[in-house]
């Protein structure tokens, strides 16, 4: 999808309140990609991505502002937490392990929308597939049926047919004997540059070697259905294609987001040891691959020289001029995102099309209860959640999670009992549901 940045921005606007800064830099890098692939050849291979930090306190929108920009761009996208990496020789993920997850990334994205591409001409062997089901033949009918029994089963199938595509058999249930797949395409162990792969990609062999097998199961015909159109579609995609479209936008669109940075980050004047020579060693590792390497896969080599770093930490106990000198300078482009306060967190149970507010609303509206949030309500829980984070530990915007689910912790419970009825969440009800709870210095620490 060809956005511009300001459109890019103005989409990620519809999800994230604020961080204005953190989304312009973010559009600004993905839109340098796009114009990098319409530059000759020469000059493409010589300008690379402006890896970013991110840098700001926890639920502050870090994460969701990298999600929705891939998903926006559709590139393939994975996110790691810098501690789960740990230097060779300690328990722990090599850090080429983020690297193999992209490239399973873009092969799934490609496959997938290759599936949806064919799904409309698999109708058809899906129906007769669904027919042969719902009709199975009589073994002594197999070899040779009497004519008149023939027309017989011929008019009983398209009478089932005519109910089929009526919707009139849906609860029906039939057995379907389908393959299983969990793993992807088999590695081939002896491909060139394989050897650093058998070490490191175990995962990835055993579930190209165990991750088929056909399965015989009972289901209801919907479900039938998507499992018949699942495989119909696989039959018709080319899996090389898949495998190097796949790895092509791995390699020129991925997008890495690598969370807790700041964990890896020895702070200036600290004596070194103990798990501070864990932390430069995972930088070390970290270093060659944000620079620009060859990582060996499953589907094949993929090159990390154009893809996306976007890093994120609060550095509350660090600063990025911890890191190793290397590592900073493949990070060039570092934006702050801000606390926030009660007017975003106003925003936030608001504005976003997927709003908590919103949220609550449709999933009571499922049992019959109506819910309206007047503005005072929504104000007061909004001050509340900046009361508590100023009080105990501020951990952003996931504190209204808590709130909201506190405060309508009887209606959620009592609403199949409560069809028809309508709530309506003013500040009195906030405040009478939940200020005592945030009062309390114990009980805001360990409920809140």
């Amino acid at each position: 999808m060809d956005l511009t940045p300001r459109e890019l921005v103005a989409e990620l606007d519809k999800f994230i309140v604020g961080q204005a800064a953190a989304k312009r830099a973010v559009a600004i890098a993905v839109r340098n990609r796009w114009r990098r692939k319409r530059l000759p050849a020469a000059l493409r291979d010589e300008v690379a991505p402006k890896n970013i930090i991110m840098i700001g306190p926890t639920g502050v929108g870090k994460t969701e502002i990298a999600r929705r920009l891939a998903a926006l761009v559709r590139s393939p996208l994975v996110k790691v937490e810098a501690t789960k990496f740990t230097e060779v020789g300690y328990v722990g993920r090599d850090v080429e392990g983020m690297i193999r997850d992209l490239a399973d990334a873009g092969v799934n994205m490609v496959r997938a929308e290759m599936r949806r591409a064919v799904e409309a001409e698999c109708g058809p062997a899906v129906e007769d597939r669904l027919l042969d089901l719902l009709l199975p033949e009589a073994e002594d009918e197999v070899t040779a049926p009497a004519e008149g029994e023939r027309e017989r089963r011929r008019r009983s199938r398209e009478r089932f047919r005519e109910m089929l595509r009526a919707g009139q058999l849906e609860g029906r249930e039939v057995e379907v004997t389908y393959e299983q797949r969990s793993g992807g395409p088999a590695p081939d162990p002896f491909a060139p540059g394989a050897g650093g792969q058998m070490g490191l990609d175990l995962r990835g062999l055993l579930a190209g070697m165990s991750g088929r097998g056909r399965v015989t199961r009972k289901v209801k015909l919907t479900e039938a259905r998507s499992i018949l159109l699942a495989e119909e579609a696989e039959k018709r995609i080319d899996a090389d294609k898949a495998r190097d479209e796949g790895l092509a936008r791995a390699q020129a669109d991925g997008v890495v987001f690598l969370d807790e940075l700041d964990k890896l980050a020895v702070p200036e004047g600290r004596a070194p040891g103990g798990p501070d020579v864990s932390r430069q060693g995972v930088q070390r590792d970290l270093l060659p691959i944000v620079e620009g390497t060859t990582v060996q896969t499953r589907h094949g080599p993929v090159k990390t020289d154009h893809v996306l770093f976007i890093a994120a930490g609060a550095f509350h106990m660090a600063k990025p001029s911890d890191l190793m000198p290397e590592l900073q300078g493949r990070f060039p482009l570092r934006v702050e995102l801000q606390a926030l306060g009660k007017d975003e967190f106003r925003r936030i149970l608001t504005e976003p099309e997927a709003a908590l507010t919103k949220q609550y609303s449709a999933l009571l509206a499922t049992e019959g209860v109506t819910v309206d949030w007047a503005p005072d309500g929504v104000e007061a829980l909004a001050e509340l959640a900046r009361d508590v984070n100023e009080r105990t530990q501020d951990i952003g915007a996931r504190r209204l999670h808590t709130l909201v689910e506190k405060l309508l912790e009887d209606l959620l419970f009592e609403a199949p009992d409560r069809r028809g009825h309508t709530v309506t969440v003013t500040r009195d009800h906030v405040l009478a549901r939940l200020q005592g709870l945030v009062q309390d210095e114990d009980l805001a620490r360990f409920i809140l």
